[in-house]
């Protein structure tokens, strides 16, 4: 399918763009390069053949079937698709394939720009236990934990006996909670290694593990990055506390916990992690914090964009899709740090297809009615339409709903009313959860950690 076309100006030596990956960050892609005057084909499954991404693209390329595995996951498909299309880039957006080593390596050997950092990086950061030894050689403080993989349970043993328990199990090549497990006493210890090794395997095709210190009553904080591999920029904190299963649900910026000392502190830590590794693009490093003593520790890095990104744009102003297709293009950034100003509060919901009375079970289905919110300070980044069918094969994520205010109380109160305002018919949304996060009196104070939502907002229902 080919739409009429548009002016091409390019970025750099960049003129036609292939997307790879669907639902909002897909349109979100394709925005940023229609705005650039590039051109675009999207790469889609069977069952995204007449999604709003695939309508609004110039080309569209059915990849295979619904399943992930054989579309959106067939790095060979997809290249050879860019190839077909004389694409000179392919952005990846967030999950699917945005963080695989091996497809960057092979649009790198098609002579296909990988919209993101190069290969290697991303193996290495990818790599939770080799992300860890580089931070602690950049000077980033990294919690306690194992140097390297472990070699079996009973080293993991002898090492959480000398940190104290509990400890956190990790997959090294994981994210995302899978492969992760925490062992509060010395007896769990091998079930849970097995059962985290398993996890892994089944997850990531790597059964690596590694333990660290396990921090209770911590803030999630991640510090969002952009380099064009010579000049590196922070674009401040996100704080991502509001957590269920070590799932995301609501992001903020700024955290109403930092102060100004440890922000510079954290901040210069991500820039200085990502000059000692030669990272280009934008890139979230992300960080454990100790709101109680302002020590934080590096976590890991997310080598694409994050689905969160919007908040940091809302109160900087700066583009950062656009950042990243110019940045592949070649061009340099134009801005320096002391230019960069923060203004305002903005928080993201993310609306989910799920049921949260339900234990947040999924709810694919048709939608029959969808009014999307409006107003001062909301943006709504959607792929989503009445009479679009919500499919079960991918992440139930339908919206993200975005407010600015002055300060934190003014983007609490137009989230509420944005959210209240937002129809969502025919199938269960988070809506209602989000509704009642938002004027819970531990939310409004700012006095929440990363178990907060599982331990004393669902715990309270239960």
């Amino acid at each position: 399918m080919i739409l009429a076309a548009h002016p091409v100006t390019g970025t750099g030596r960049l003129r036609r763009v292939l997307v790879a990956n669907r639902g909002e960050i897909a349109l979100r892609v394709l925005r940023a390069c229609r705005e650039l005057g590039l051109e675009t084909v999207i790469v889609h499954s069977e069952a995204d053949a007449d999604s709003l991404p695939v309508r609004l693209a110039d080309r569209a390329v059915c990849i295979g079937p619904a399943r992930s595995n054989q579309s959106y996951l067939n790095a060979e498909f997809i290249v050879s698709a860019a190839l077909i299309h004389h694409a000179d880039a392919i952005h990846p957006g967030y999950g699917f394939l945005s963080e695989n080593a091996d497809f960057a390596r092979l649009c790198e050997m098609e002579k296909i720009v990988f919209v993101g950092p190069k290969a290697d990086v991303i193996s290495q950061m990818g790599d939770k236990v080799r992300a860890r030894q580089l931070a602690a050689e950049a000077g980033v403080p990294t919690t306690p934990g194992s140097a390297g993989k472990l070699r079996d349970a009973a080293e993991a043993a002898q090492l959480a006996a000398q940190i104290g328990y509990p400890v956190l199990l990790k997959a090294a090549a994981g994210g995302g909670g899978r492969g992760m497990r925490v062992v509060r006493e010395a007896c769990e210890l091998a079930d849970q290694f097995a059962d985290a090794a398993r996890e892994a395997k089944a997850a990531f095709g790597d059964d690596a593990i590694y333990v660290e210190k396990y921090l209770t009553n911590i803030r999630h904080i991640e510090i969002q990055v952009l380099s064009d591999g010579d000049t590196v920029l922070h674009l401040g904190e996100r704080d991502c506390s509001i957590q269920r299963r070590n799932q995301k649900l609501l992001e903020e910026t700024p955290s109403p916990v930092l102060d100004a000392a440890v922000r510079a502190r954290m901040c210069a830590a991500a820039v200085k992690l990502c000059r000692h590794v030669g990272y280009t693009s934008a890139g979230t490093i992300e960080f454990i914090l100790d709101a109680a003593s302002g020590e934080f520790y590096f976590m890991e890095m997310n080598t694409r964009i994050q689905v969160e990104h919007p908040v940091t744009e809302m109160v900087s102003g700066i583009d950062l899709v656009k950042a990243q297709l110019e940045i592949a293009g070649g061009k340099p950034l134009a801005i320096a740090q002391d230019e960069i100003r923060f203004d305002g509060h903005a928080i993201e919901c993310r609306i989910n297809a799920e049921d949260s009375e339900r234990d947040f079970a999924p709810c694919p289905g048709a939608i029959t009615r969808y009014y999307a919110p409006g107003g001062p300070g909301i943006r709504v980044d959607s792929h989503i339409h009445a009479g679009y069918t919500v499919p079960p094969y991918y992440d139930s994520l339908l919206a993200k709903v975005v407010s600015w205010g002055r300060n934190r109380s003014e983007a609490i109160a137009r989230m509420r009313r944005a959210l209240n305002e937002m129809e969502v018919d025919g199938i269960k949304t988070t809506i209602p959860f989000h509704l009642g996060l938002l004027q819970h009196p531990n939310f409004v104070a700012g006095d929440v950690h990363t178990r907060f939502v599982e331990n004393e907002l669902l715990g309270a229902r239960a």
